[in-house]
């Protein structure tokens, strides 16, 4: 392997280590380790659409919105599937699947509200700064699944 493609398997790696390293910091509740996940000094550029939300602008909008997450968040797990590291410069797009899973506040003494599995497709934007890759940009969109589909669909008597 030439040294180009060894620099280019070395940035795959680094990327994929920033994204696992967002999605368990939001898994443990971290908002320290979450808010050193996304790009610093960038105030009016970053952006987040959480599924079903508007558009976020701003670091600070992004980082209060995760806040809230993790308030109402009693335990959240994440398994990324189809995980693909797409570079360009200084620039890497990550696609990935989230299968989630996620647990609201308890019920009636019971440790955990009722776990509820979701899919979303993500796109995930990176930069590569002084101190490491950093997010600019986070989007996940809902999947419909069969079921979804299934439910609007009147059955003939």
């Amino acid at each position: 392997m030439n040294e180009e493609h060894a620099q280019a398997a070395a940035d795959i790696a680094e990327v994929e280590a920033a994204n696992t390293a967002f999605y368990e910091a939001l898994e443990r509740g971290d908002h320290d380790a979450l808010t050193a996940a996304w790009l610093p000094g960038e105030d009016l550029t970053v952006s987040c659409v959480h599924p079903g939300w508007p558009v976020l602008t701003g670091r600070g909008e992004v980082l209060r919105s995760y806040a809230l997450i993790m308030a109402n968040t009693e335990y959240i797990q994440f398994f990324l599937t189809d995980v693909n590291v797409s570079m360009t410069g200084d620039t890497a797009l990550v696609t990935c699947t989230e299968n989630i899973l996620s647990g609201g506040p308890a019920e009636e003494g019971n440790a955990l509200g009722p776990l509820v599995g979701q899919l979303v497709v993500a796109t995930n934007v990176f930069r590569r700064t002084a101190d490491g890759w950093k997010l600019w940009s986070h989007h996940g969109s809902p999947v419909l699944t069969e079921s979804d589909e299934d439910d609007d669909e009147e059955t003939p008597s």
